[in-house]
Protein backbone atom coordinates (compact mmCIF):
# COMPACT_ATOMS: atom_id res chain seq x y z
CA UNK A 1 0.00 0.00 0.00
CA UNK A 2 0.92 4.02 -0.70
CA UNK A 3 3.13 5.20 2.40
CA UNK A 4 2.80 8.71 2.68
CA UNK A 5 5.37 10.55 5.10
CA UNK A 6 3.44 12.39 7.65
CA UNK A 7 6.05 15.28 8.70
CA UNK A 8 6.71 16.15 5.11
CA UNK A 9 5.75 20.12 5.14
CA UNK A 10 5.23 19.53 1.53
CA UNK A 11 2.41 16.82 1.64
CA UNK A 12 0.55 19.29 4.13
CA UNK A 13 0.32 22.02 1.72
CA UNK A 14 -1.23 19.60 -0.89
CA UNK A 15 -5.11 19.37 -0.78
CA UNK A 16 -4.62 15.56 -2.52
CA UNK A 17 -2.83 13.02 -1.17
CA UNK A 18 -3.08 10.84 -4.69
CA UNK A 19 -4.81 11.99 -8.21
CA UNK A 20 -6.54 9.08 -9.96
CA UNK A 21 -5.58 9.23 -13.41
CA UNK A 22 -8.19 6.30 -15.65
CA UNK A 23 -10.12 5.51 -18.32
CA UNK A 24 -13.60 5.79 -16.97
CA UNK A 25 -14.94 3.34 -19.20
CA UNK A 26 -12.37 0.46 -18.82
CA UNK A 27 -12.12 0.52 -15.19
CA UNK A 28 -14.59 2.69 -13.32
CA UNK A 29 -17.35 0.07 -12.44
CA UNK A 30 -14.38 -2.20 -11.61
CA UNK A 31 -10.91 -2.04 -10.47
CA UNK A 32 -10.63 1.84 -10.23
CA UNK A 33 -13.66 1.93 -7.96
CA UNK A 34 -11.99 -0.64 -5.64
CA UNK A 35 -9.24 1.00 -5.66
CA UNK A 36 -10.35 4.54 -4.82
CA UNK A 37 -12.41 2.66 -1.41
CA UNK A 38 -9.22 0.92 -0.49
CA UNK A 39 -7.24 4.43 -0.36
CA UNK A 40 -10.37 6.24 1.25
CA UNK A 41 -10.32 3.59 3.77
CA UNK A 42 -7.02 3.65 4.68
CA UNK A 43 -7.55 7.81 5.19
CA UNK A 44 -5.56 8.35 2.00
CA UNK A 45 -7.58 12.10 0.51
CA UNK A 46 -8.10 11.05 -3.50
CA UNK A 47 -9.34 12.73 -6.06
CA UNK A 48 -10.97 10.95 -8.77
CA UNK A 49 -12.93 12.90 -11.53
CA UNK A 50 -16.67 13.25 -11.94
CA UNK A 51 -18.26 10.48 -13.60
CA UNK A 52 -20.97 12.71 -14.83
CA UNK A 53 -18.61 14.65 -17.36
CA UNK A 54 -19.58 15.15 -20.73
CA UNK A 55 -17.03 13.00 -23.31
CA UNK A 56 -15.88 15.44 -25.41
CA UNK A 57 -16.47 18.85 -23.26
CA UNK A 58 -12.86 20.46 -23.07
CA UNK A 59 -11.09 19.39 -20.00
CA UNK A 60 -12.23 20.84 -17.02
CA UNK A 61 -9.59 23.42 -15.39
CA UNK A 62 -10.61 21.56 -11.90
CA UNK A 63 -8.98 18.35 -13.10
CA UNK A 64 -5.34 20.43 -13.59
CA UNK A 65 -5.65 21.82 -10.36
CA UNK A 66 -6.05 18.52 -8.68
CA UNK A 67 -3.27 17.00 -10.42
CA UNK A 68 -1.33 20.42 -9.10
CA UNK A 69 -2.93 19.91 -5.40
CA UNK A 70 -1.88 16.36 -5.44
CA UNK A 71 1.08 14.53 -3.76
CA UNK A 72 1.34 12.09 -6.02
CA UNK A 73 -0.62 10.56 -8.77
CA UNK A 74 -1.78 6.71 -10.10
CA UNK A 75 -1.98 6.54 -13.57
CA UNK A 76 -4.08 3.07 -14.35
CA UNK A 77 -3.01 2.44 -17.85
CA UNK A 78 -5.74 -0.03 -19.26
CA UNK A 79 -6.07 -0.96 -22.87
CA UNK A 80 -7.56 1.99 -24.38
CA UNK A 81 -6.32 4.88 -21.97
CA UNK A 82 -4.41 6.11 -24.50
CA UNK A 83 -7.45 6.83 -27.08
CA UNK A 84 -9.24 9.33 -24.26
CA UNK A 85 -7.35 13.10 -25.41
CA UNK A 86 -8.30 13.48 -21.49
CA UNK A 87 -6.13 11.27 -19.82
CA UNK A 88 -3.56 12.15 -22.13
CA UNK A 89 -4.12 15.99 -21.22
CA UNK A 90 -4.22 14.21 -17.52
CA UNK A 91 -0.69 12.17 -18.16
CA UNK A 92 0.96 15.45 -19.85
CA UNK A 93 0.38 17.62 -16.76
CA UNK A 94 1.05 14.58 -14.70
CA UNK A 95 4.15 14.67 -16.31
CA UNK A 96 4.88 18.54 -16.26
CA UNK A 97 4.59 18.11 -12.25
CA UNK A 98 7.04 15.72 -11.88
CA UNK A 99 9.60 17.36 -14.03
CA UNK A 100 9.09 20.35 -12.17
CA UNK A 101 7.88 20.35 -8.90
CA UNK A 102 8.74 16.57 -8.01
CA UNK A 103 5.37 14.67 -7.96
CA UNK A 104 5.26 11.45 -7.39
CA UNK A 105 3.93 8.48 -10.18
CA UNK A 106 2.77 5.34 -9.44
CA UNK A 107 1.64 3.27 -12.70
CA UNK A 108 -0.61 0.69 -12.54
CA UNK A 109 -0.83 -1.66 -15.33
CA UNK A 110 -4.42 -2.96 -15.92
CA UNK A 111 -5.13 -5.61 -18.98
CA UNK A 112 -1.91 -4.22 -20.40
CA UNK A 113 1.47 -4.83 -21.28
CA UNK A 114 3.90 -2.55 -20.22
CA UNK A 115 6.28 -2.85 -23.37
CA UNK A 116 3.20 -2.04 -25.64
CA UNK A 117 3.28 1.62 -23.83
CA UNK A 118 7.02 1.88 -23.87
CA UNK A 119 6.95 0.35 -27.77
CA UNK A 120 3.85 2.23 -28.44
CA UNK A 121 2.40 -0.97 -30.29
CA UNK A 122 -1.06 -2.81 -30.24
CA UNK A 123 -3.90 -0.79 -28.87
CA UNK A 124 -1.47 2.55 -28.16
CA UNK A 125 0.06 2.17 -31.47
CA UNK A 126 -3.58 2.79 -32.80
CA UNK A 127 -4.86 4.96 -30.45
CA UNK A 128 -1.95 7.73 -31.30
CA UNK A 129 -2.86 7.16 -35.21
CA UNK A 130 -6.17 8.11 -34.48
CA UNK A 131 -5.07 11.09 -32.64
CA UNK A 132 -2.62 12.14 -35.15
CA UNK A 133 -5.21 12.05 -37.84
CA UNK A 134 -7.26 13.97 -35.70
CA UNK A 135 -5.23 16.66 -34.92
CA UNK A 136 -3.13 16.73 -38.19
CA UNK A 137 -4.01 20.15 -39.29
CA UNK A 138 -2.62 21.41 -35.87
CA UNK A 139 -6.21 21.20 -33.63
CA UNK A 140 -4.89 21.31 -30.13
CA UNK A 141 -6.07 18.41 -27.58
Amino acid sequence: MLSLPSTSSYISRKKYDVFLSFRGEDTRKNFTDHLYAALKRNGIVTFRDDPKLEAGEEIASELLKAIQQSWCSVIVFSETYAFSSWCLEELAEIVKQHNNDGHKVFPIFYDVDPSDLRKQKGKVEEAFARHKERYKDGEML
